[in-house]
């Protein structure tokens, strides 16, 4: 599949921001599953390139005059291809898998994550991890404007209501409560007739024989030809696309807007 990306971020501050700081995990990298063909980053600044611990292409904003406004432009053009069952042909990476076992703040499990997560009897298939993903929309109806980014997987469950990092954070949580790698995908996926879905959070979840098993938990599907891979990490607080810290500014506006487009290749 042929993907075309726009993702453009802009925000306004009330007063003057005298510094700031982004880093930026906007950028995709080759693999088994994609190739990048072009990719561009407008910036009012110079960017820093860089790769994290992750292996994620991160780049560092700094801005230490006064704004009253930031604007962030990407776009670019991907070719991906079909997964089977979800199975990616990439490496396992730079971080030992046992990292990926480990929960953060934002995929500690309590009692109630526990128990959703023996709903399945295992987790060693890709077709159980759809069964699980099942389980999570079922208990957390995909919502917007109930959690926040800071909002934990124990909290979207106790509410019943999230969004795509939700899910993922939910699956986190099962999955190393039962002591099974997974990790966290940031990324864009063509939306079809789903407008919200143009940017968007899944998992890989290590099975042993076969890899990384890419599942989208929000469509209880298995990651496909129309996702485009921006960065992976044990949760979004390590994968998000924009983090930032600022002097100044009082209230901040943010507007996002962000197009996928697919075709197939000539």
């Amino acid at each position: 599949m042929y993907l075309t990306i726009r993702h453009d971020t802009s925000y306004r501050y009330e007063a003057t921001v005298h510094y700031s700081i982004q880093q930026l995990r906007l950028t995709p990298a080759s693999g088994a599953a994609q190739t990048v063909r072009r990719w561009s980053i407008d910036a009012p600044g110079k960017l820093d390139a860089t790769l994290d611990a992750y292996g994620n292409v991160l780049h560092t904003l700094v801005i230490n005059k006064p704004h009253s406004e930031i604007h962030l432009r990407v776009s670019g053009e991907v070719d991906t291809v079909p997964l089977v069952d979800g199975v990616l042909r990439d490496p396992p990476g730079p971080i030992p898998l046992e990292h990926f076992t480990c929960a953060t703040r934002l995929t500690e499990a309590d009692a109630a994550i526990r128990e959703l997560a023996a709903t399945v009897p295992g987790l060693a298939s890709p077709a159980n991890l759809i069964a699980l993903s099942e389980q999570i929309v079922q208990r957390v109806q995909y919502r917007t404007g109930i959690t926040e980014v800071s909002s934990t997987a124990a909290q979207a469950l106790a509410l019943g209501n999230g969004v795509c990092q939700d899910h993922a954070h939910l699956m986190l949580a099962c999955c190393r409560a039962r002591g099974v790698p997974a990790r966290y995908v940031s990324g864009y996926i063509e939306p079809g007739e789903v407008a919200h879905a143009a940017s968007h959070a899944w998992v890989d979840v290590w099975l042993e024989g076969k890899g990384w098993v890419s599942v989208d938990v929000t469509h209880a599907a298995f990651a496909s030809e129309i996702y485009c891979r921006l960065a992976v990490a044990r949760d979004y607080e390590a994968a998000a696309p924009v983090r930032g810290r600022r002097i100044g500014g009082l209230e901040e506006e943010l507007d996002v807007s962000v197009t996928v487009s697919a075709q197939m290749p000539q």
